[in-house]
């Protein structure tokens, strides 16, 4: 039972990991240069859920911007919002989804020290 409980708040943790990189990514995404992240989530030991967080490193648009010297080509973000929009709903889906298993765990317990107490 406890082996359970840990695996779920390891999931917590993780979709929480997950949330924070896309809501980085989100907040950033017309910041010059950003490079935007990505958390995968994955097993990890006895069944808990590890976190795998890597930088994409693909090109951003290049856009013209007029400056003092004349038009210069800048590289901005490599963030699409149609990518990342989707990642927060799994994010919160998967957050929730485990704060009910938790929930019942909490349930199932408390019944388990009613019966024995």
């Amino acid at each position: 039972m406890i082996a359970a409980i840990s695996n779920t708040v390891s999931a917590i943790n993780a979709f929480e990991k997950k949330m924070a990189v896309t809501s980085n990514n989100v907040a950033n995404w017309q910041t010059e240069g950003f490079k935007k992240s990505r958390a995968e989530l994955e097993e990890g030991e006895a069944g808990a859920v590890k976190v795998d967080i890597s930088v994409v490193d693909t090109p951003g648009s290049i856009v013209a911007v007029e400056e003092n010297n004349g038009i210069v080509e800048k590289e901005m973000s490599n963030v699409d919002l149609a990518e990342e929009i989707p990642q927060t709903i799994i994010a919160q889906t998967g957050f929730e989804a485990n704060l009910k298993v938790l929930k019942t765990q909490d349930e199932m317990l408390g019944s388990l020290l009613d019966i024995l107490g």
